[in-house]
């Protein structure tokens, strides 16, 4: 597989095109953003972790059952992806109150939630991925009803899922952001990547009642390095993965 030109660059990742059409070459960053991109850093490591990572949890979500656009690693910064369409959209779920949700409802944070949260954010740095409805979406043409049906189908059970997976490495999965996109023919696949960047995670195994932060939260909040918490999240899911006899590659 070759290595063609650059299609995009965003905030932890490069895109490149590929000499086969279908396929995709995406090259992890070590840079770190918090605030669409207003506070900035570079990691050396993070990166190469958060290919890992990423390819970890793809393979151990697809052992449940859920497909994603994601091919292969094949490097410690570099994999192989589909090549897709990709909605407009931050798909946010949620399973205890922190964060953004925390704060504009005025809970505190830590508060478990009677039932996870689904919500939506149109994916525009510029506008600062304001809130929208499904009433929203529909109405700009982000996604069709049916389309956005199916999404949100998608994005309870990769909550299920992952809920499955980060419960069995005594880490609580918080909260997470995923991405959808569409196929040439037509099937809607998670894309884009699920790590410590995107999912907020925090350490059951502290029995101190203090929350663990193990993601970007570190980095954002000014709380500590996020790479030991980066390899701890990485070591755990390795650890998994072996014992279901799944690949991390």
């Amino acid at each position: 597989m070759e290595k063609l030109e650059k299609l995009y660059e965003g905030k932890a990742k490069k895109l490149y095109a590929t000499d086969d059409p279908d396929v995709l070459w995406v090259e992890y960053m070590n840079q770190a953003t918090a605030g669409n991109g207003a506070k900035k850093a570079q990691i050396e490591g993070k990166g190469s972790l958060n290919n890992h990572i990423t390819t970890v949890i793809f393979n151990l979500l697809k052992a449940r059952g859920v497909k994603s656009h994601f091919i292969k690693r094949l490097s410690d910064t570099d994999q192989l992806v589909r090549t897709m369409h990709m909605y407009p959209l931050e798909i946010i779920m949620r399973n205890t109150a922190a964060g953004s949700f925390a704060k504009r409802y005025g809970v505190k944070e830590g508060t478990g939630l009677k039932r996870p949260v689904l919500e939506f954010c149109v994916k525009s740095d510029e506008l600062g991925d304001p809130f929208i409805n499904n009433d929203g979406i529909i109405a700009l043409n982000l996604a069709s009803d049916k389309e956005l049906d199916e999404i949100s189908r998608q994005a309870r059970a990769v909550n299920k899922a992952l809920s499955d997976i980060f419960s069995s490495i005594a880490v609580q999965l918080v909260d997470f952001k995923i991405e959808e996109g569409r196929t040439p023919d037509g099937e809607i696949l998670l894309a884009d990547e699920i790590t410590p960047d995107t999912c907020r995670l925090w350490d059951l195994k502290d029995a101190s009642g203090k929350i663990e932060h193990l993601d970007k939260d570190l980095f954002r909040r000014d709380l500590g390095n996020i790479i030991p918490a980066y390899e701890e999240i990485y070591d755990r899911l390795k650890t998994l993965a072996h014992a279901e006899g799944v690949a991390t590659e």
